[in-house]
């Protein structure tokens, strides 16, 4: 009887007698039934009310927008512009500087002082997490919208923080590029998504496709990807590439995964194609997305590649798999005898670190020869890491991002034993292809790490320190997806952009 008391006189609080029921269920046959004027079924919708508030704090799905609709946008706005108290938009923050555990703790305790409620009782972890993302996501947008970002066209000068330059047109009309390098005799290849390498001396227009490749899985986001000369292609010829191979002898399903073969370019022809690495076809997965793959060779016999976890978070940890993996083998495909994980039951050989979403950008630090890797996370966590044989970097189990429904994914940002980012993107910026600059042409930018985006349509420079992140710089935005980046032979930057499908340089600019 007390509860029942409880609820009768919850009920007797609230004039309508139903906004608890309307604000835990979020479902309109529930206003409906609130205008019912039976004191006894108002009862019951409050209680109904008060299970399905339980039954979310157990572990049951929100959606963010309707969590902050339902919890904040009374006091900040319905987009967080502000309304009884200060807009979230900006950078100005009563607690701290604003950083996300900061947030994290003050929507989950509150802040009696200041007028803040704690949502603790409303709200589990994940969701609070998902909240901060919400404001990274709205505030981004609000600065992007009041910020003049260069968008050179042609020729047009840009003067960024350390050189001046102006883009130029490689080539265009392509079919989604997804690569950019170079053989020792300076033409210029190129791969396209759905299955065309292509040849072209630098900076010529015309890319002759090249006959006899393999066939790919063009499907999502696989297809043709990385293509890459051997250190020593110069007297032993080869050319690695890495794609989306169907994997037809499944039952009747569609299923793919990531493989590195090599082969030779002779007049216009692949030929001599070896196997580096094929996973078994046991573990190809369904679906379109996530093949990672980049490929990078260490100076001593090694290649690193990478293979997003295919759509399937949890495979990232599982050492049985390929997917969610930087892998490590010899130039032919052999497998180091010192990989972390040789000799261990139910464990790929080929594994270097795990724990990885879906890895697009790989590269070597010019002087100190550390690989570093880019990953796109889910809605927010993008990730830049610097990769140790062995250790796992925290996919599914940790992450800064959501569920692109807006749903939250897990609360834990970090977690021991596993590695934290050296920089994540929130929101993201659907980090892709990135690169050390090495070359003589942007004397000041030597050694920054260009760091392209998808979503974003930008192009940064980021300085690293050790292994720290001490600088980013948006060298421009707003010209077309930016795929991969890349250093001619010129010295000059190259950059791939889909829509517009074209390769465009960065040329200096001399004041």
């Amino acid at each position: 009887m007390g509860g029942v008391r409880r609820l009768e006189a919850a009920v007797d609080s609230d004039l309508n007698g139903s906004i608890i029921a309307h604000r835990m269920c979020n479902k309109p046959s529930a206003v409906v039934s609130l205008l019912t004027s039976d004191r006894s079924a108002r009862v019951a919708l409050v209680a109904l009310g008060l299970m399905c508030s339980a039954q979310w704090l157990q572990g049951q799905v929100r959606e963010v927008g309707w969590l902050y609709a339902q919890n904040c946008a009374g006091c900040h706005g319905a987009n967080l512009e502000g309304g009884q108290t200060d807009s979230l938009l900006d950078d100005r923050w009563i607690h701290s500087n604003g950083d996300d555990e900061t947030l994290f703790r003050i929507i989950r305790d509150g802040d009696e002082l200041n007028g803040m409620p704690p949502m603790k009782g409303d709200l589990n972890d994940a969701e609070i997490r998902a909240l901060v993302v919400l404001m990274r996501e709205k505030a981004a947008e609000a600065k992007t919208a009041q910020t003049d970002h260069a968008k050179p066209v042609e020729d047009q000068v840009v003067t960024s923080r350390q050189h001046r330059f102006r883009l130029k047109t490689v080539a265009e009309g392509l079919a989604t590029p997804w690569s950019v390098a170079w053989l020792p005799d300076g033409r210029m290849l190129v791969t396209e998504l759905p299955g065309t390498l292509r040849v072209a001396r630098s900076g010529a227009g015309n890319l002759d496709p090249v006959a006899g490749t393999p066939s790919v899985r063009s499907q999502g986001q696989g297809g043709l990807m990385e293509a890459v000369p051997h250190p020593g292609c110069r007297t032993n010829g080869w050319v690695y590439l890495a794609y989306a191979e169907a994997g037809s002898t499944l039952e009747t399903r569609d299923f793919g995964m990531t493989v590195v073969v090599r082969g030779r370019l002779e007049k216009g022809t692949w030929t001599q194609e070896q196997t580096i690495f094929r996973a078994p076809v046991s573990s190809y997965r369904p679906g379109g997305v996530h093949f990672g793959c980049r490929l990078v060779f260490d100076g001593a016999g090694h290649l690193f590649f990478c293979i997003g976890e295919r759509g399937h978070m949890q495979d990232a940890q599982d050492l049985a798999r390929p997917n969610g993996k930087v892998h490590r083998v010899f130039d032919d495909g052999r497998i180091p005898p010192d990989n972390p994980f040789v000799g261990l039951t139910n464990a790929l050989p080929s594994i270097w670190s795990y724990g990885h979403r879906n890895p697009q950008g790989l590269d070597r630090h010019p002087v100190t020869g550390e690989l570093w890797e880019a990953e796109h996370g889910p809605r927010g966590g993008d990730e830049l890491n610097l990769i140790r044989g062995g250790l796992n970097y925290g996919w599914p189990i940790i992450t800064y991002g959501m569920n692109y429904n807006g749903t939250p994914i897990t609360a834990l940002t970090a977690k021991e034993g596993l590695e934290q980012p050296v920089v994540h993107w929130t929101p993201s910026i659907a980090v892709c292809g990135i690169e050390f600059y090495r070359g003589d042409s942007f004397p000041r930018w030597r050694n920054s790490l260009l760091v392209t985006g998808l979503a974003s349509e930008e192009l940064r420079r980021v300085v690293i320190d050790g292994h720290r992140v001490v600088e980013q710089e948006l060298l421009f935005k707003g010209i077309g997806r930016v795929r991969d980046v890349a250093t001619g032979p010129d010295g000059l930057v190259y950059v791939v952009l889909n829509k517009p499908d074209k390769i465009v340089r960065l040329e200096p600019v001399v004041p």
